[in-house]
């Protein structure tokens, strides 16, 4: 790995170097992308790094997409496998994970970390699904491996910041300041690199 920059970032004031180089540095790590899946009106929102690299076109953001369109471009080979996951996770409620690879634009596979919270109503019916995906492929180093959901888990410091930082992106809109914004996809991506550690060492 190279040298840390030592340009500092002030979240209060702002960034101390221009936005397009942070977003670059953001896109040469991981990729971050947000999603939020409305388990009632079975249709699915991503931001623009969740489109491009689940349904393949980043012109679908902030689009509801039904499930076909919302995993259009997730390997054919995990395809049932994932689909399966994701509705065993909604019914049982609480933290997901799970690993799997998705077919880029250009013809590339690239393997995703998705990690979400499944919210159940007062009654235990799963209602709503958010959560981040992280692109892990120079972290994979090949394996098949896959991490599932463990409901009963307790939940550590790590997840309850990534849900804390699930929810501080989603309050963001189109007004807020852009370092704002820049920032909270800084913090999305370096919580994603640590689960995505933290869960390969499990």
């Amino acid at each position: 790995m190279g040298q840390r920059s030592k340009t500092p970032v002030n979240a209060i004031d702002g960034f101390s170097e221009p936005l397009d180089r942070l977003r670059a540095a953001l896109e040469a790590s991981c990729v971050v992308g947000v999603w939020d899946w409305d388990i009632v009106r079975h249709v699915v929102v991503y931001d623009a790094g969740a489109a491009r690299l689940l349904a393949g076109d980043p012109a679908l953001a902030e689009v509801e997409l039904d499930a076909a369109a919302a995993m259009g471009a997730v390997h054919p080979a995990d395809h049932a496998w994932l689909l399966d996951h994701v509705q065993q996770a909604s019914k049982s409620g609480g933290l997901a994970i799970a690993e799997y690879r998705v077919v880029a634009q250009d013809g590339m596979v690239r393997w995703l970390l998705s990690r979400g919270r499944t919210f159940l109503d007062p009654n235990g019916r799963p209602v709503r699904s958010r959560g981040i995906i992280i692109d892990i492929t120079e972290m994979h180093h090949g394996s098949e491996r896959y991490v599932l959901s463990d409901g009963s888990a307790p939940v550590d410091s790590l997840e309850r910041a990534a849900d804390l930082a699930i929810a501080l992106k989603r309050t963001l809109d189109a007004d807020t300041p852009a370092e704002v914004r820049a920032a909270a996809d800084v913090l999305l991506m370096s919580l994603g690199c640590a689960i995505a550690r933290t869960s390969g060492d499990r």
